[in-house]
C-alpha cells in the first residue's frame, strides 16, 4: 500500500484529512456541510413558515383593506393613519407602556434579591422549583387561579379588607386595579425565569475578583453594590431585553383575566387590540398595520436600550 493509499485510508477512518490528500479532505467537508443543511433544514423551513411568510402577509396587508372574504383594495397609508388617529390604539399603547415601565424594574429587582438570598442556600434546589413552576405553567391556567383570587370573595380582597377595614376591592371590575392586577401577575409568572438567570450569572462571577475585594476590606454592601451586582450587569441587561419585549407583547393573561380588556378599556393592550381588530372585527388590514407599529416601537425601544447599556453595564476583564 503506497503512503497516499495510507493515508486516504487514515482520513476515512479518523474523519480528520490527511496532509497531501485534497480529494479525500473536500469530499469529507462536502459530507459535513450536507449533514449541516440536514440538520439546519427544520428550523429553516419553521422560520420561513410560521415567521417569514407571516410577517410577509402582515407587511402587504398593512397597506391594503381585507376582511377574510372580499378581493383586496390597496389603500396606502390610510391603515397607518386610521390607527395612529385611533383613540382606542393610544389608549392600549399607554396600557403597554405602563405594563413594562411598572413590571420590568420590579421583576428584575425582586429577581435579583431572590437570588442573592438563595445563592447560599444548601436546599436552593427546591426553592427554584417552586418560582419555576408558574414558567412552565400555562399561562391561561395562571389567569384562571389568579381570577379567582382578585374576586371580591378571594382571599387578597378579604386579607385587604380585615387588615384595612376596607370593602372587599373589586379588582377586575375597577378601572383603577384592573392594570395593578395584570401587572401583579405579569411579575409573578415571570419571577421564576429571571431567579434561575440570575442565579446563574451570580455564580458565574470569579470567585478571585471576590477574594480581592474582601482582602482590601469591603464588606457585604459594598461588595453587592460595587462588584457583585455591576459583574452581574451584563446579565440584568439581558433580561431587561427579553422582560420589554415579552411586556410590549402582553395579551393571554388580559385575554383571561379581565373580559373585553375591560373594564373600559383599562387593561387593552397593543397585542389585544391587534386581536380585537384582527379577529374580533375582520378589519385585517388594519390590524397589520397595528402590527407593525408594534414592531417599529419595539425595535426603538431595544435600540435605546443597546445605547444605554454602556452607561450600566460592566464585563469583567476578559470577559467577551
Amino acid at each position: 500500500m503506497t503512503g497516499s493509499s495510507v493515508g486516504i485510508a487514515d482520513a476515512a477512518m479518523t474523519g480528520v484529512p490527511a496532509p497531501g490528500a485534497p480529494r479525500a479532505e473536500a469530499a469529507w467537508r462536502r459530507r459535513d456541510r450536507r449533514w449541516g443543511y440536514v440538520f439546519v433544514a427544520p428550523q429553516m423551513i419553521g422560520m420561513g413558515v410560521f415567521v417569514l411568510v407571516p410577517f410577509i402577509a402582515a407587511l402587504v396587508l398593512a397597506f391594503a383593506q381585507w376582511d377574510g372574504l372580499t378581493p383586496l383594495s390597496w389603500v396606502g397609508f390610510d391603515n397607518f393613519k386610521t390607527e395612529l388617529t385611533d383613540p382606542l390604539f393610544g389608549r392600549a399603547l399607554v396600557n403597554t407602556m405602563l405594563i413594562a415601565v411598572v413590571t420590568v424594574p420590579i421583576g428584575l429587582g425582586l429577581a435579583v434579591i431572590v437570588a442573592v438570598a438563595l445563592e447560599r442556600l444548601k436546599t436552593r434546589t427546591l426553592y427554584l422549583a417552586l418560582f419555576f413552576a408558574p414558567v412552565i405553567t400555562s399561562s391561561i391556567a395562571v389567569a384562571m387561579i389568579w381570577q379567582q383570587l382578585f374576586r371580591t370573595d378571594g382571599i387578597i380582597s378579604r386579607t385587604i379588607a380585615a387588615a384595612f377595614h376596607v370593602p372587599a376591592p373589586d379588582w377586575l371590575a375597577d378601572p383603577h386595579l384592573a392594570l395593578i392586577a395584570v401587572c401583579i401577575v405579569t411579575i409573578w409568572s415571570s419571577l421564576g425565569l429571571n431567579v434561575v438567570i440570575f442565579l446563574a450569572g451570580l455564580q458565574n462571577i470569579s470567585p478571585s475578583v471576590i477574594e480581592a475585594a474582601r482582602i482590601d476590606g469591603a464588606g457585604a454592601v459594598a461588595l453587592f453594590f460595587r462588584i457583585r451586582l455591576p459583574l452581574l450587569s451584563p446579565v440584568i441587561f439581558f433580561s431587561s431585553i427579553i422582560a420589554f419585549i415579552s411586556s410590549l407583547q402582553t395579551f393571554d393573561i388580559v385575554f383571561v383575566l379581565v373580559a373585553n380588556a375591560g373594564p373600559d378599556n383599562a387593561t387593552r393592550t397593543i397585542v389585544y387590540h391587534i386581536y380585537d381588530l384582527g379577529f374580533g372585527k375582520t378589519q385585517f388590514g388594519v390590524a397589520s398595520a397595528a402590527s407593525i407599529l408594534l414592531l417599529i416601537l419595539t425595535l426603538v425601544i431595544t435600540a435605546i436600550q443597546f445605547g444605554f447599556q454602556k452607561r450600566f453595564v460592566h464585563y469583567e476583564e476578559g470577559a467577551a
